[in-house]
């Protein structure tokens, strides 16, 4: 009942975490498509993904701005925006041209993130009680649900334009829903320049280095399943899909759990689970070990990035709480757009098998990040 429960209290921005899911569900499962249809290999893909943190960036100065103006409709205006822009993805057919339009997915996204997560943190504060687990399941489960019907629409002989146009049409008609009034606690919403920076660091980068984990399996894993292990199209779209599955449980199961258990217990322990998965999808020679090892590796970072988001929230003033969720989660959203380029580098000069190795060890640095998130934690106590 706790799972259904914090989804009641956080219905609406939890549909825009499902607008959020669908969209990059659909994307992981067509990178195969747009990789072919642009030409270029495997460094020069990771750094045109790298494009969308030029608007991820403008997000993080953007987003906070638009909340206050917009208001209760700023979810709405953001997913709009999103939906349409996420249509040039199935067109584009020029490097540059697709370096712009990340660029753009980057700053609609992003902008989106940021309000729904700010949303979410406000009804925490109101509530007492942990809620982002629950939101960020429902962006996993869409995300997991996209990339399956993707697949199957790409061996059915579905266009690009076709497939990311009907993805759009869905995230329209969910802006519809997303009208959402705002309490604030402070009449001009806080002043951005006396948030904390110490919390916003700590807590970002720990998200930054599980979403790095979370990333590279969206963007590479069908193609590790295709070229690697020479998987058909709706094999590929399964590997994202696992990851999307797996994420989800994940993280149904920290909202129920994060009442009773530490919150650095749990985080440490996804971080071993997301290093092992990690290891495994590195040595697959068969595709269901390949499966196991994503979702070993969704399973362990599916809670450690809202956990580090919710920590950012209760670490601020609430004045300036929208301020701190957005730097906190554009930190950590950047690993969306840093891990792919990183892939793309080291599978080009050493194969992706060695690239997801290295990306385990990147969420190995976690551990390193935890005893000091701890002890700024208690001293806020």
């Amino acid at each position: 009942m706790t799972i259904i429960s914090a989804l009641r209290t956080t219905r609406t921005p939890a549909l825009a975490f499902v607008a959020i899911g669908l969209f990059w569900g659909t994307f992981a499962a067509m990178v195969p498509v747009t990789k072919a249809r642009l030409g270029v290999e495997d460094a020069a893909f990771g750094g045109l993904l790298l494009c969308s943190a030029a608007g991820l960036l403008v997000s993080m100065w953007l987003a906070p701005r638009l909340d206050r103006l917009l208001g209760a409709r700023g979810m709405q205006v953001a997913a709009a925006a999103f939906g349409a822009t996420m249509l040039l993805p199935g067109i584009v057919t020029h490097p540059l041209a697709f370096a712009a339009t990340m660029a753009a997915l980057g700053l609609a996204s992003g902008t989106l993130d940021v309000i729904m997560n700010a949303r979410v943190s406000e009804l925490e504060a109101r509530a007492a009680r942990p809620l982002m687990n629950a939101n960020h399941g429902m962006f996993s489960l869409a995300y997991a649900v996209a990339a399956v019907v993707t697949g199957l629409a790409r061996e059915a002989g579905f266009s690009a334009p076709t497939i990311f146009g009907s993805a759009a049409v869905a995230i329209l008609v969910l802006a519809l829903s997303l009208w959402m009034e705002v309490e604030t606690e402070s009449p001009e919403g806080g002043r951005s320049d006396c948030l904390p920076v110490h919390p916003v660091l700590l807590c970002g980068s720990v998200a930054l280095l599980a979403f790095a984990g979370e990333a590279a399996v969206e963007a590479w894993s069908a193609l590790h399943v295709e070229r690697t292990l020479g998987g058909g199209a709706a094999e590929g779209a399964l590997g994202p899909a696992m990851l999307g599955l797996t994420m989800a449980f994940g993280r149904f199961s920290g909202q129920a759990v994060s009442a009773r258990l530490d919150e650095f217990h749990i985080m440490a322990g996804g971080t071993a689970l997301a290093m092992g998965g990690a290891a495994i999808v590195a040595a697959a020679t068969t595709i269901p070990l390949a499966y196991f090892g994503f979702g070993l590796l969704g399973l362990g970072v599916s809670v450690i990035g809202p956990i580090a988001i919710g920590l950012a929230g209760r670490l601020v003033p609430a004045q300036v709480r929208t301020d701190a969720i957005a730097r906190t989660a554009v930190l950590g959203f950047m690993a969306f757009f840093l891990a792919p380029m990183v892939m793309g580098v080291v599978s080009q000069i050493a194969g992706l098998r060695v690239a997801f190795l290295v990306m385990g060890l990147l969420v190995g640095l976690i551990f390193v990040l935890l005893p000091p998130l701890r002890r700024l934690l208690h001293q806020q106590l």
